[in-house]
């Protein structure tokens, strides 16, 4: 890489020592991991030095380590090259737009990991079976959770270098948690025959509750009586001012189901999960609706321009690598900088926040000085 012969680019997120001595020569000190392999081996990895140094470079590199002077090597560290496929030839299936039932998945479309390459063949694996059943394709959206993303991300934009799945690349990461993934997939998975009956019966009666318990939620109430004030003052909380239902407290981050059963709620069988997953929804909707709100303003400001002086480290916000690409494609719209590989719907909102703000900062200046 360092001469030449090879062209491609190394995985960003797990680089070798080498090229981290390249990109952080900064850096006086670095981490390391001494792991066992095994529960009954004596080998060790020593993980945060992965490398393809020459054999006696790596013996002496490993040995100026304190605690590993004597160290025996019995697999020496090595580099890894391989080819991909576009994931653009692909469809949203993963199956060959050009070749009828052949379908990819794994590093092969140009993912780096272990989970990627699972979701992948998760995806393919479906529709290789639907498809030989003369069923409808499957496809998980950007919607319903991050196998969405990933898949999205591949064969619209494809990878220049080895692509892995971050929770910033997902713009409706709020609502892909882990604690809702049930309410979001369980009916697909229905769908599919991948959950029985008993799991399915359980997931129905989980969903019955959230819907009870969000009803019993708005139908409580409570009214700034004397009694109601004390309680608030009581324990260092502003005090309401005007009538507020169950779901009304238990949005303020203060309160949780305790506060108010201590003020009279008493739900009717409500269980645990049930009632951390009502906390967590309610809780959550005013973000949820602000970065749905956001995301709409940057599909309605795609034709804003971009100076193209702009110093892109002035906006905070923004990853390394999304800095980079910036940097070095200069997009001259919101439109082109959410078209870029590589770049993030929540990086292109975190762009579009701060040129609003420079632009209201410049109507501000102008409007003191006239």
């Amino acid at each position: 890489m360092y001469t030449g012969v090879i062209q491609g680019v190394g995985p960003r997120y797990c680089p070798s020592i080498e090229d981290k001595v390249k990109r952080f020569r900064d850096r006086e000190r670095h981490q390391i991991y001494i792991e066992p392999e095994g529960l009954n081996t004596e080998e060790m990895y020593v993980n945060g030095v992965s490398t393809s140094l020459p054999r006696d470079v790596q013996e002496r590199f490993i040995r100026s380590i304190a605690g590993l002077e004597r160290a025996e090597f019995i697999r020496f560290g090595y580099a890894v090259e391989y080819d991909c496929v576009d994931a653009r030839d692909l469809k949203a299936t993963l199956e060959s737009k050009d070749v009828p039932g052949l379908f990819f998945a794994g590093q092969i479309n140009g993912t780096s990991g272990y989970e990627e390459a699972g979701a992948q063949g998760l995806v393919a694996g479906i529709n290789a079976a639907l498809g030989a059943q003369g069923r409808d394709p499957f496809e998980v959206t950007r919607l319903d959770g991050y196998i969405g993303v990933l898949v999205d991300d591949l064969v619209l934009k494809g990878a220049d270098e080895p692509y892995r799945m971050f929770t910033s690349r997902a713009e409706y990461r709020l609502l892909q948690r882990e604690d809702n993934a049930d309410l979001r997939l369980s009916e697909k998975a229905r769908q599919l025959g991948l959950l029985g009956d008993r799991e399915y019966r359980l997931f129905e009666e989980k969903r019955a509750q959230l819907e009870r318990g969000l009803g019993e939620l708005r139908g409580f109430s409570v009214t700034p009586s004397l009694e109601v004030r004390s309680w608030f003052e009581a324990r260092g909380l502003s005090a309401i001012r005007e009538k507020v239902t169950g779901e009304g407290l238990l949005r303020r981050p203060e309160l949780g189901w305790a506060e108010l059963e201590s003020l009279g709620f008493q739900p009717e069988g409500l269980r645990a999960d049930v009632r951390e997953q009502l906390e967590i929804q309610i809780k959550y909707e005013g973000y949820i609706r602000r970065d749905l709100e956001t995301l709409e303003g940057v599909r309605q400001s795609e034709d804003l321009k971009i100076p193209p002086s702009l110093d892109y480290g002035l906006v905070h916000g923004l990853s390394a690598e999304i800095r980079e690409r910036l940097k070095r494609t200069r997009p001259e719209s919101i439109g082109q900088a959410s078209r870029m590989i590589g770049v993030t719907p929540a990086a292109v909102a975190t762009l579009l926040i701060f040129l609003k703000m420079c632009e209201k900062a410049a109507q501000r200046s102008t409007s003191s000085h006239e």
